[in-house]
């Protein structure tokens, strides 16, 4: 993997999103080629305004990004990748078609989208037809040795046996810490010289998996593998960067403590949240507030009570404010103002709020919130009081999700389906606790690329 400010990019997903921008300019070339050739214009004209090639590959690069195109599933089905190839291609041409109306440099794509769209599928296709197994194949997996045999090694055994795992187990320690639950790992006793074993078996990284450290630990042996160039890594840090979340049941105070991370509250990063966020609030609020009208009308046409209600909810550094959201559940729907998880088919959602909870036009308002600094656009979703004091006595560190500003959408949406039960909240605070940790601008574009995919495939909207 190459870490990109801060986040963790699999070599095979970064060659072919370089390789797919070569090809969309590629396509943007040819198309122009074909379109010049039919209105009798000179073809070399185009060098020398490259806005229209450029536009065209930057802007359908991140549609490929927002719909999933480099997702596991589209990795491993080529009628899965077609399907979202075909929606990001349509998605990226419609967004430059109407800004053709406001940038006259990309004017091109008023009458030359079809023939792009056309060479765009077969290119991108056709890579991945050719390429599609030499990028699932062992060559850019890591090797890894795990010192442990029990159920922390067993984990990893686990993750590597996952068709989309970036690496494969060259070998298991037993470090003496009794009974292997992985059968195939070998005994420390019958390794004679563990640097040497790591040398042998051509391994990238050594993960201590341990399950107890204090008697278990090779120091010497591992500054030894340290120095010749292999990476060594805890459980902990190892998880967080194959996975995405922060794991629960491997961490403790003092990884926090002296892992790199939560450093979001630097200026510069500060002031460019704070800016991206007033922008994108007001620019929302202007486009949807039509929308936001409409079903406004529908649901007090639909049902007794007020369209908008407001929530108490926790917020940065545990202080409470209210968010403003469409009525989706009847106005009865909570006795006495009592909070309760929402459930599957929950008969108290209305036919319009069922509608508007899928596609997400239910937290439109939020933006208001946003745009007066209480939210984010991006972060941990703010809680219920009742939910966080409950919550906060179950789960470790669950407090630290409240360090980072919440957020209308965030990177446990995007990663996990919509949750309402104390397992699934765990699950988020994972992911949570590794957006606070690892925030970056970087990653915030990302979450906002990929709730589009969100929010056209709800598969886990309730």
């Amino acid at each position: 993997m190459i870490r990109l400010f801060k986040h963790y990019i699999p070599y095979p997903l970064l060659l072919l999103g370089l390789l797919d921008f070569a090809l969309l300019t590629v396509a943007a070339e040819l198309s122009w080629i074909v379109r010049a050739g039919q209105i009798g214009m000179d073809v070399g004209s185009i060098y020398d305004r490259p806005a229209p090639i450029l536009s065209f590959a930057i802007a359908l690069e991140f549609a490929l990004i927002a719909v999933g195109v480099y997702s596991a599933d589209a990795l491993q089905s080529l009628k899965f990748a077609a399907a979202r190839i075909l929606v990001a291609i349509s998605l990226g041409v419609i967004f430059l078609s109407i800004m053709a109306f406001v940038m006259p440099g990309i004017t091109l794509w008023r009458s030359n989208s079809l023939y792009a769209m056309v060479i765009s599928i077969l290119l991108l296709m056709g890579v991945r037809i050719l390429l599609g197994t030499m990028l699932d194949s062992d060559v850019f997996k890591r090797r890894l040795l795990i010192l442990g045999a029990g159920e922390r090694a067993n984990r990893v055994a686990k993750l590597a046996a996952k068709q989309e795992s970036g690496f494969i187990v060259a070998g298991y320690v037993n470090m003496n810490e009794g009974p292997a639950i992985v059968r195939e790992a070998i005994k420390r006793g019958d390794i004679r010289n563990l640097p040497q074993h790591v040398i042998d078996l051509e391994v990238s990284e050594v993960v201590l998996a341990l399950e107890e450290r204090r008697n278990s630990l090779p120091v010497a042996d591992l500054l030894t593998i340290k120095t010749t160039g292999v990476h060594v890594n805890d459980m902990s840090s190892f998880l967080e960067r194959e996975t995405g979340r922060v794991d629960l049941d491997t961490v403790n105070p003092s990884w926090f403590i002296f892992s790199d991370g939560f450093s979001s509250g630097r200026r510069i990063s500060t002031a460019f949240k704070r800016s991206f966020d007033i922008f994108l609030s007001l620019a929302l609020l202007l486009l949807t507030g039509p929308i936001i009208l409409i079903f406004a009308i529908l649901i007090k046409i639909e049902s007794r009570g007020g369209a908008f209600f407001h929530q108490e909810r926790v917020g940065l550094y545990g202080q409470k404010f209210y968010i403003p959201k469409l009525r989706s559940m009847r106005a009865d729907a909570e006795v006495e103002g009592r909070a309760v998880w929402a459930s599957k088919n929950d008969p108290r959602i209305t036919r319009i709020g069922n509608f508007i909870r899928k596609v997400r036009i239910d937290e439109l308002p939020q933006a208001w919130s946003v745009l007066k600094g209480e939210m984010s656009f991006v972060g941990p979703r703010p809680e219920r009081p009742q939910f966080v004091d409950d919550l906060q006595t179950k789960m470790p560190f669950y407090a630290e999700r409240h360090m980072v500003k919440p957020g209308i959408t965030g990177w446990a949406q995007i990663n996990y389906p919509y949750g309402a039960s104390i397992e699934d909240s765990r699950h988020k605070l994972e992911y949570d606790l590794y957006y606070a940790k690892n925030y970056t601008p970087f990653l915030d574009i990302l979450i906002l690329l990929q709730t589009i995919r969100v929010v056209l495939w709800p598969e886990g909207a309730r």
